[in-house]
């Protein structure tokens, strides 16, 4: 998402947002990912939803995604971490699969269905009872 956002920052009279995402994409790669986009011919890439497409079914297929769903899926938080560092760490694994596909009421029964029983007490009670969030950014916000 961050490359979203730092293309969200340009503005050009008449350029699409699409357009500035697809010309710049090429610069946030580098190695292999690089030779990927420069291995299509001419302007075969001509919307910024076919690169995506594409990188997507490159970098992320069915197979890992299956792998990154279960890894999300069975998220708990470890014995010693605190509740700041298992939702740190819960965002990461969504990061690390984009294709997840999780809305985010079921990102947040996961994440709060893997707490240990004392970090779900200390949502409840910053929540001044029993914790009724939509998304995992509003249970960072009681943190």
């Amino acid at each position: 998402m961050a490359y979203i956002e730092i293309c969200n920052t340009i503005q050009l009279a008449g350029v699409p947002k699409d357009a500035i995402r697809l010309s710049l994409f090429s610069f946030s790669l580098s190695g292999e990912t690089k030779r990927w986009l420069h291995s299509f011919k001419g302007n075969s890439l001509k919307t910024w939803d076919e690169v995506v497409e594409k990188f997507l079914k490159k970098y992320f297929p069915e197979s890992k995604t299956a792998e990154g769903k279960a890894t999300i899926s069975s998220f708990h938080q470890f014995p010693d971490e605190s509740l700041s560092e298992a939702l740190e760490r819960f965002r990461g694994l969504l990061r690390k699969i984009p294709t997840h596909r999780f809305s985010e009421p079921i990102q947040l029964n996961i994440f709060i269905d893997g707490l240990r029983p004392q970090s779900k007490q200390q949502l409840d009670a910053s929540a001044r009872g029993k914790i009724k969030l939509k998304t995992p950014e509003e249970a960072m916000n009681l943190i």
